[in-house]
């Protein structure tokens, strides 16, 4: 049965202290806040912003609602972890999702989707078609003003920001607030798709296009590492093979590594050896197998397995880096079956896990000691 972490009443609480404090051995409830955590924002070293977004999503819509998916599935967590110790003490807190944002995202679906539903031929004829076009990059530059300006916020504030979204899309502010803060910072990438297309059905702010922006708009991101990519267009692959500060892990290039016989162990650490000091990880659920993200918004076959990322994350902990931030995007519940929480269930604990190694890495948690 899972546990529900409670706030104490004040009778229970030693004289001493004015903290929230939680008894992880009880049952959880999201009515409480993310983990079942009552936290208040100002206590919180890390602050989950929810971002209900997927106006570009070109194969099947549903990410926006990842975030209330993720919150609602993680009152099934057990905070007892063999990696770390304790980052719930931390404190842990998600906002209630922006009315803003909301409305942007209803706004940019009803007018993208009908460019996603229009051939070639429509988009270069229409001129109506064409103002769409613009309205919906006007509307998700707009989502990236104020996914920075929050994020930003909360840096200034030594906070931990961590966008949860939505699609892909989403994270962009958040990775310039963090590079700013961080020049230099490397970005570790898990995801099925490079994401390095400079436009995608002429949108230029969409989940198939962040790290192209990432690369060509933050000049003070020094390094991109891409993990388990295996669906790309041509134009992507030169890209990232020219680029300089890329790194690129083909997911079938990993795959017959390990059909070779050599040690995962030896290609994390690979993996990790291309970052730099700071690291900050942008995670795409479909980066993992589509058995753990059956209702993502492009699953794709093959990627990596859920030990796997974790073996990965923790590797960057273990080589003395820090991890200063990190997202978690594209998760999405399953449109049929209100009552499958697998999707959820999986990122709501992947979003605990590198939680866990982002506070551990910064000193703010312990490692638990391997026995």
């Amino acid at each position: 049965m899972t546990k529900k972490a409670v706030k104490k009443t004040p009778a229970k609480v030693a004289k001493a202290t004015t903290r929230t404090v939680i008894d992880p051995n009880a049952k959880a409830t999201s009515a409480d806040g993310i983990y079942g955590l009552p936290f208040k924002e100002s206590e919180a070293k890390v602050v989950f912003l929810p971002i209900p977004w997927d106006v570009t999503t070109s194969y099947q819509a549903g990410t926006s609602k990842g975030p209330g998916a993720i919150l609602q599935a993680s009152e099934q967590i057990d905070f007892f972890d063999l990696d770390y110790i304790d980052a719930y003490q931390a404190g842990l807190y998600m906002r209630k999702e922006s009315a803003k944002i909301k409305k942007l995202n209803t706004q940019g679906r009803a007018i993208a989707k009908k460019i996603i539903d229009a051939d070639d031929e429509s988009m270069a004829k229409s001129k109506t078609l064409q103002a769409s076009l613009k309205k919906v990059n006007e509307l998700c530059e707009d989502l990236n003003d104020e996914v920075y300006a929050q994020t930003k916020a909360l840096l200034d504030n030594d906070q931990i920001s961590v966008v949860v979204g939505g699609d892909h899309a989403t994270p962009f502010g958040a990775i310039k607030a963090y590079a700013e803060k961080y020049p230099g910072m490397g970005v570790l990438h898990f995801d099925a798709h490079s994401d390095t297309r400079i436009a995608y059905m002429g949108f230029t702010n969409s989940h198939a296009t962040i790290m192209h922006n990432v690369m060509e708009k933050i000049p003070q991101v020094g390094k991109l590492v891409q993990v388990g990519i295996r669906d790309f267009c041509e134009q992507e692959y030169i890209y990232t093979k020219e680029h300089k500060k890329i790194d690129i892990y083909f997911d079938q290039v990993l795959a017959q590594r390990k059909l070779n016989g050599e040690p995962f162990m030896k290609i994390a650490q690979e993996i990790v050896s291309k970052l730099p000091k700071q690291v900050y990880i942008s995670f795409d659920i479909d980066g993992l197998d589509p058995r753990f993200c059956p209702n993502t918004g492009t699953p794709v076959p093959g990627g990596l397995d859920y030990p796997e990322v974790v073996y990965i994350v923790n590797e960057v902990v273990r080589s003395g880096r820090q991890l200063v931030g990190f997202d978690l995007v594209e998760v999405a519940p399953s449109p049929k079956d209100k009552t499958d929480e697998w999707d959820a269930n999986v990122g709501m604990r992947l979003l605990y896990k590198i939680t866990s190694a982002c506070l551990a890495s910064l000193g703010h948690i312990k490692i638990r000691a391997a026995k």
